[in-house]
């Protein structure tokens, strides 16, 4: 097939290149001169494993071309898929500015039938919204689809060459069958591609990372009452996620979740349901809790320091990004960690694995924050270390090495790596999430 994605950033590059490993011809379209430039040197905006391989291949092999032309990708392909940025609106609402735009250019340019897809993460009604924008600028026919992504960073690549399911809203037969035909090369195990009606498949990327949302935060707030009680959480979330009927998967307790999807799309969720007079009490606070888990760890150092005495203390941050093997920092709880810990007056040296440039361009320079080179040099003469991103490089660090580094042997682990028995021998004073604390 010919396809045009429009957007080249998490999704859309991810998608482009997907759907032209499987032998398509995809042109992707950004309205960033220098992103495509750089796109056409084979330089990559993100982070994400497999996917620099990716591209290049099928750069090479003429398959996935860059351009800044909208008018060049609607007249050569049969399906565009808009992968464009909803960012959060002041209201909680996803902002659909771009997706419009992009609609409105479909429009323009229309040399024929096509199969316009949503990619972008998009309200119920969206597709309506863009049909009309289509509508109003060409007499040509169309199709709009909905069809969400369920990318995991970090994971992106392989979940969408292996998905465990792929959902696709239409409103006609022809729409199902191109996106059948389309997506079969990735289901060749027999995962369903679910065909259904427009709206609930909007609703179902929404309703899906809710939940996930729901249980990462109902598991802050079990931990957090395990500490009170004298739980260990640990215990606690094996006991639970044996049941077959809740599993093992996001019940790792944590200091909060981020990055792109979560956080805005509880948001947009709880938004809608105002929109249509509804209130959605368990998404909404499902959004506090998250909100105030980033800052347990903060009070937990306060605490152990006291309130009003971490000004001029210097503490290591290992972790920048949301999660591992990504250099997603938005919503990051390092962020806001970091924030209360320059506000009191500390000092902060930080490493990160892939996020420091990220880190970067979202805090600024700030005095008192250092970006370091490697995870040692980020504690040398520190008061203690924070973990709050579990990359695998600091699951089992040489902990003789980070005593010598440290003022004094104190970890605060936002991310439960560490064996609180190993703490113990290796004489650490320890502070994680849901857990007794280690002296």
């Amino acid at each position: 097939m010919n396809i045009t994605v429009v957007g080249t950033g998490y999704v859309g590059l991810v998608a482009g290149a997907c759907f032209a490993e499987t032998g398509n011809d995809v042109i992707c379209v950004d309205v960033n001169a220098k992103k495509v430039e750089a796109l056409r040197r084979g330089e990559i905006p993100i982070y994400e494993p497999g996917l620099e391989d990716l591209v290049s291949r099928n750069a090479q092999s003429g398959r996935l071309t860059f351009t800044t032309s909208l008018q060049e990708g609607v007249e050569n392909s049969e399906m565009i898929f808009i992968a464009v940025g909803t960012p959060q609106d002041e209201d909680g609402s996803a902002d659909l500015t771009h997706v419009l735009a992009v609609a409105r250019g479909i429009g323009q340019f229309m040399n024929g039938h096509k199969v316009v897809v949503d990619k972008s993460t998009v309200p119920v009604g969206t597709a309506n919204k863009v049909r009309e924008a289509i509508a109003a600028l060409t007499k040509h026919s169309f199709d709009v689809v909905s069809n969400p992504e369920f990318l995991k960073e970090g994971a992106a690549v392989d979940d969408f060459m292996k998905p465990d399911r792929v959902v696709v809203g239409v409103a006609s037969e022809h729409a199902g069958q191109v996106m059948r035909q389309l997506y079969a090369p990735f289901v060749r195990t027999n995962n369903p591609i679910l065909v259904m009606d427009v709206p609930s498949a909007e609703m179902t990327k929404y309703a899906a990372n809710t939940m996930l949302a729901t249980r990462v935060s109902f598991m802050n707030e079990i931990a957090n009452l395990c500490e009170i009680v004298g739980a260990d959480v640990d215990s606690v979330r094996i006991g639970m996620g044996t049941d077959s009927r809740i599993g093992m998967s996001f019940l790792f307790p944590g200091i909060g979740y981020g990055g792109s999807c979560f956080p805005k799309d509880v948001q947009a969720l709880v938004r809608t349901a105002k929109d249509h007079g509804r209130e959605l009490q368990i998404a909404a606070s499902v959004e506090d809790v998250n909100h105030n888990q980033k800052m347990v760890m903060v009070h937990k150092i306060r605490s152990h320091y006291g309130a009003d005495k971490l000004k001029g203390r210097t503490f290591g941050i290992w972790g920048l990004a949301f999660k591992p093997k990504t250099d997603d920092t938005r919503e990051a709880p390092a962020l806001t960690i970091i924030e209360e810990l320059l506000k009191a007056g500390a000092n902060v040296r930080a490493f990160d694995p892939e996020a420091v440039a990220s880190f970067k361009e979202r805090i600024g320079e700030r005095a008192g924050l250092t970006f370091c080179e490697n995870n040692y040099d980020a504690i040398d003469s520190a008061d203690a270390l924070i973990v709050c991103t579990e990359w695998n490089a600091f699951r089992q660090p040489n902990f003789k090495r980070i005593r010598e580094k440290l003022k004094v042997p104190v970890i605060f682990d936002g991310r439960n790596i560490f064996n609180m028995g190993d703490m113990k021998r290796e004489g650490f004073t320890y502070y994680s999430i849901g857990r007794p604390v280690v002296k």
